[in-house]
């Protein structure tokens, strides 16, 4: 019968057991793991129930002549599925909800994110061999490759967790490997309203822009939360129109439209060919008659094609970068577009100017917090440079209990492009 059990039983349990204790118990599971593999019918694909049943068979028939409590068999099963079904050890680490990230260093090495804390887990691998194994196993379930001549690489799990890799040479310590999950059901806007990322205003506002298809650009540092933000301003997309979302991994979970295409790149194989890059995407997308583009992140020569569709008929289209600041974020911008095409400064900033009309940025605060700190527009060009009038700027009004506390507040100057609102029938609604 399977288990209910918290998903941290399996770390309770090894925790309070001796050195000796934790010994005996992997020497148990590498030596079920050998028998059940010997018992598998290859001919005969199992189903997780019919696997299931057959680890628990064999785990109580050693336990016949081997004393292990009721909770030390429930690890064993557990394991054991895990080791042939799942993540091994870390499948417990992904059941649980409260962990946003994985981060393992080195088989010996294992952190995760709770809360946006980060705290290292008292698990190891047997050894570096074994985890190596399972990241093959990972790599190998989403048609990637990694090795010595391609020690780098990005996938993402069937429950769409993204997975970056790197091995050795690359990585000193030896394999590394993040795991950055993703919740079953994307935060809507109402719930970051409530955990206080933007106020109800702001919110409202970039509603009514999205709507009224303005290109708006999410910026900010890593783990800020750009792709959740993005998740939550895509639900107020009309349910009418035709969306197409590039990726390098899939992250999105836009569920609010149902004609709905989503692309992802791909590396090329071990003889160096089949690469399709974001740029060959991005061109292919305008192809499918979208009404709007969802570029998930952008990091270098694609910038200038994600430019070019928002400039071509594609307005409402959503993407984001990594950058410190809205101002810091027009500079990455050009630096990324210069790595892709040959054009003079001026072109690519007039580019920009003409294509984004909105910038969020997103800052994740000394208390951990994420927050939306700036809401700019982009006006035009002035003495040569991109123009941004702050619209919204997040103001911090002290600390209590470790917390900082503060929000977006209005700077006084008004939306200057509004004839989008106007052009959808909501001149009324200006902000």
């Amino acid at each position: 019968m399977r288990s209910t059990a918290a998903p941290w039983t399996a770390f309770w349990i090894v925790c309070r057991c001796s050195a000796k204790e934790v010994f005996l118990l992997e020497a148990t599971i590498q030596a079920l793991k050998s028998d059940i593999r010997a018992r598998l019918d290859l001919e005969h694909a199992m189903s997780d129930r019919e696997f299931r049943a057959l680890i628990e068979e064999r785990v109580f028939e050693w336990c016949r002549s081997h004393p292990y409590t009721a909770a030390e068999k429930l690890l064993l099963v557990r394991r054991l599925f895990h080791a042939f079904r799942g993540l091994d050890m870390l499948q417990p680490l992904m059941d649980d909800k409260t962990v946003t990230e994985i981060m393992i260093n080195d088989y010996d090495e294992i952190f995760v994110e709770r809360y946006g804390r980060m705290a290292r887990e008292p698990i190891a691998f047997e050894s570096r061999e074994k985890l190596e194994d399972l990241i093959q196993s990972v790599v190998a379930g989403v048609n990637r490759v990694v090795n010595e001549s391609s020690p780098i690489v990005d996938a993402r799990l069937k429950d769409g967790s993204r997975v970056h890799i790197v091995l050795p040479p690359v990585a000193l310590k030896g394999p590394t490997m993040t795991i950055r999950k993703f919740p079953d059901q994307p935060l809507a806007m109402d719930k970051l309203i409530e955990l206080g990322a933007i106020t109800k205003e702001a919110a409202d506002f970039l509603s009514r822009l999205v709507r009224a298809k303005y290109n708006i650009f999410i910026s900010g540092g890593t783990g800020s939360g750009k792709t959740t933000f993005l998740n939550a301003l895509s639900a107020f997309i009309p349910s009418d129109e035709r969306i197409v979302t590039i990726e390098d991994s899939a992250e999105l979970q836009i569920r609010a439209v149902p004609n709905l295409v989503s692309l992802e790149t791909r590396n090329a194989n071990t003889e160096g060919r089949g690469e399709i890059p974001m740029r060959e995407l991005i061109r292919a997308s305008l192809r499918m008659r979208p009404n709007r583009i969802v570029v998930g992140e952008v990091r270098g020569g694609e910038s200038i094609d994600m430019l070019q569709a928002m400039n071509t008929g594609h307005d409402g289209s959503l993407s984001t970068g990594h950058a410190n600041s809205a101002r810091d974020m027009m500079a990455r911008l050009e630096t990324m577009v210069l790595s892709g095409a040959e054009l003079p400064v001026p072109v690519i900033r007039s580019q920009i100017s003409s294509a984004i009309d909105i910038v969020v940025h997103l800052s994740r605060l000394r208390d951990r917090s994420r927050r939306v700190t700036e809401i700019c527009e982009i006006t035009g060009i002035q003495d040569g440079e991109v123009r941004l009038s702050r619209l919204y700027q997040f103001e911090e009004e002290g600390e209590r209990e470790g917390r900082v506390i503060g929000g977006l507040k209005e700077t006084g100057n008004r939306l200057q492009r509004t004839w989008k609102l106007a052009m959808a029938g909501m001149a009324g609604e200006l902000a």
